[in-house]
This record gives C-alpha cells, sequence and structure tokens, in this order.
C-alpha cells in the first residue's frame, strides 16, 4: 500500500514537472503556427493552443517517465531510510537531540536570512533554499560537535533553578516549624484519651500538674463506650463507667488543659481501640493509654502513644536490693508461702514465706525487683 501511494505521487509531481518544463517551450511551437487557434483566459495567465498542447503532452509524458522510474526511486528511497535509521541508531540520544535543536536553529536563520536575499532578480527564488541547506548543515554539526559547551554555557539555567527550588523548600520548612511551634504554644497539638485511661484517673492529675499540653480530644464513640458501662447491669462495671464520666468533667472544669469532643465515628470499624487508632491516623495525634496492647498496635500503625504505665514506673523511685522497707500482707501469692503486699502507689510486693504474716505490717527486705511497661513488681523476703 505504501508502495502504491509513493508511485502515485512520484507520477503526479513527475507530470507537474513535465508539464512546466515543456510549457516553456510554448514559444517555439508557436512560432510555427501563424494563428491562434484557442485562448483560455486564466485569471492574469493566458495559454495558447500551442501552449495547452506543450501543458498536457509534458503532463503525459513526465507521468510515464515518473511511473517507469517509480519502483527504482523507491527502492533507492528505501535504502535511504534504513542508512538513516542505522546511523541515527548509533548516534546517542543527546546527540540525536542536539542535532535536532541544531536544525531548528540553522532553518530560522536560513530563513531570515533568505526573507532578505529573496528580492534578488533571477537567483532570489533559490537562495532560500540554498540557504536552508547550508545552514542547516551547519546548525547540526556544530551543535553536535560543541554540545558539551552549549551545555555548559547554558548549565546556569538549572543551577538557578535549583537554587530557587532550595530557598523555597526552606522557606517552607521555616513556615511549617514556625507553624508547628505555634501550633503548639497555642495547645493545637491533639491528645487522644482512651477509655480504660480515662476510669484510671490518673490523667487528671497529671492535667493538673501542667505537664500535658495541646488540647485533648475525647472521640464521641469513646463517650458512648463510657455511657454504656456506667449503664450497666455489673454494679462494678457501673462504678467504673460513673468515675470515668467523673474523671472527664474534673479535667474541663478543674484543670487548664483545653478539652474538644470530636464527632468523627467510623460505621465501618467495630471496636473502639481500631476507631481511635484511625483518629490519630487522621488528626496526627497521640493516644494517651494505660492499656498494653492498644499500645503495641498503635505503635505498629505509625501513631504516637503516651502511656500513662510507663511515666508512672519512669516517676517511682528507683528500689535496690537489700533495701528495706514497711509494708502491710494483705492476701496470699500464687506460689505456697508467699504473702503479697502493695506500696501507696499500687506497686505489688511479693513478700517469700510472707504468709504466715497475714494481716500484720512487717519489715521486709528487697531481693530484685521486674519493671515492663504494664507496671512494676518487687520481690522480697522478711527482714530477719
Amino acid at each position: 500500500m505504501l508502495d502504491r501511494v509513493l508511485r502515485f505521487f512520484i507520477s503526479f509531481f513527475m507530470a507537474i514537472a513535465g508539464g512546466a518544463l515543456l510549457s516553456l517551450a510554448s514559444p517555439v511551437l508557436t512560432a510555427f503556427i501563424s494563428t491562434e487557434v484557442l485562448k483560455a483566459d486564466m485569471g492574469i495567465f493566458k495559454l495558447t493552443f500551442a501552449g495547452m498542447v506543450c501543458l498536457l503532452f509534458g503532463a503525459v509524458l513526465g507521468g510515464a517517465i515518473g511511473f517507469a522510474l517509480s519502483s527504482y526511486l523507491i527502492r533507492q528511497l528505501k535504502r535511504f531510510s534504513v542508512w538513516v535509521e542505522i546511523q541515527l541508531s548509533k548516534m546517542p540520544i543527546h546527540d540525536v537531540i542536539a542535532g535536532a535543536v541544531g536544525l531548528f536553529i540553522g532553518l530560522i536563520i536560513a530563513n531570515l536570512l533568505g526573507y532578505a536575499f529573496s528580492r534578488i532578480p533571477i537567483v532570489g527564488e533559490y537562495i532560500p533554499v540554498i540557504f536552508s541547506i547550508v545552514f542547516g548543515y551547519l546548525g547540526i554539526h556544530v551543535t553536535i560537535k560543541k554540545r558539551k559547551e552549549l551545555v555548559g554555557l547554558f548549565d546556569f539555567i538549572p543551577k538557578f533553578m535549583r537554587e530557587i527550588a532550595r530557598d523555597r523548600s526552606r522557606l517552607q520548612s521555616e513556615g511549617q516549624s514556625a507553624s508547628a511551634s505555634s501550633s503548639e504554644s497555642s495547645g493545637a497539638g491533639y491528645k487522644l484519651l482512651d477509655t480504660s485511661v480515662i476510669i484510671d484517673g490518673r490523667i487528671a492529675d497529671i492535667c493538673e500538674t501542667g505537664f500535658i499540653e495541646g488540647t485533648l480530644l475525647i472521640p464521641v464513640f469513646v463517650l458512648e463506650e463510657l455511657q454504656h458501662i456506667a449503664d450497666s447491669s455489673d454494679s462494678l462495671k457501673r462504678t467504673r463507667g460513673r468515675r470515668g464520666l467523673d474523671i472527664l468533667q474534673r479535667i474541663r472544669k478543674g484543670t487548664r488543659v483545653q478539652v474538644k469532643i470530636s464527632n468523627t465515628d467510623f460505621d465501618d470499624i467495630a471496636e473502639v481501640d481500631s476507631k481511635l487508632v484511625r483518629l490519630g491516623q487522621q488528626v496526627g495525634g497521640k493516644i494517651i493509654t494505660n492499656d498494653f496492647n492498644l499500645n503495641k498496635v498503635a505503635q505498629l500503625r505509625g501513631v504516637e502513644v503516651l502511656n500513662i504505665n510507663e511515666l508512672s514506673n519512669a516517676v517511682k523511685p528507683v528500689v535496690i536490693p537489700g533495701e528495706t522497707m514497711r509494708v502491710s500482707v494483705v492476701k496470699s501469692g500464687k506460689e505456697p508461702g508467699q504473702g503479697v503486699a502493695y506500696l501507696d502507689d499500687g506497686t505489688m510486693i511479693v513478700i517469700e514465706n510472707g504468709h504466715r504474716y497475714m494481716n500484720e505490717i512487717i519489715d521486709v527486705e528487697v531481693t530484685s525487683a521486674l519493671q515492663t511497661a504494664a507496671g512494676r513488681m518487687i520481690f522480697a523476703k522478711p527482714k530477719q
């Protein structure tokens, strides 16, 4: 199909060329004809009968020659295209791009100069073509040879753009740090409270000390869980739920920390802890809890956690083995003969052979201590 299209265009252009060439010979043929048999008016051109004959004969002759030579010309054109493709495949891509840019610049210069010389009589029509060939070749040759120098000459542009981008990123980072500092100073950082830490009650004491900054965000699903616990038929759960509501009221009225209720809920999530982690991801806040499992899950999902138990363990006095303390044995331990006592902060003390001192106040000597994120446990024995 492509060969047929090319053969048609070659024959067509050869017909035009043949007609144009033989029409130039019409004055010679007109000299042999004394009378103008036919004169056709075509605008500003007037063709005699001889001119019409020459034009038609030249077109037919040129078309026939073009059709006869089309196969040879098509083969040569294919060879040339293959040669160009091979040469381009050997050239690096940056040389191809540089050559294309050079050709574009050369043709622009040739067009400008050719227009200036096109008014010269006789040769003026051919000068733009010559200029296009010469300057196109020079553009390709110069840009490929001087590619590195040209890149170095215009290298200041990307450097300038990089400096602008660097300055812009620095300004943005400064603006973000300034906004972050202003938001922190104005208390815009969110701290999310879960149900267990509200019922625990120690968060109210921490808020009163002023160690909590920002805004305490209470999700609506946490309030609903507290209300559900407070309305439970189990007296113990009901007491814990009402204690949590009282703690929230104490934080809102008795401390300087701002408390905000969030109406955001996630109907596609059933667990309250999962909803709390999702909300922490959305608002970019920190979760305050004393739930060990929630602590691990939130950290795995990229949400920062403030564990009340870790804070309590951090501020507890360090117990050294050999230290003596006075405690009251209140119950038996899991192992035979063990007794259990508690400090004022709730730390459990396991006393070896302490069962026989049940409901008595004795002096014990610390043997070891175990401290984890879930709490601290002290092992001791009665002092001899």
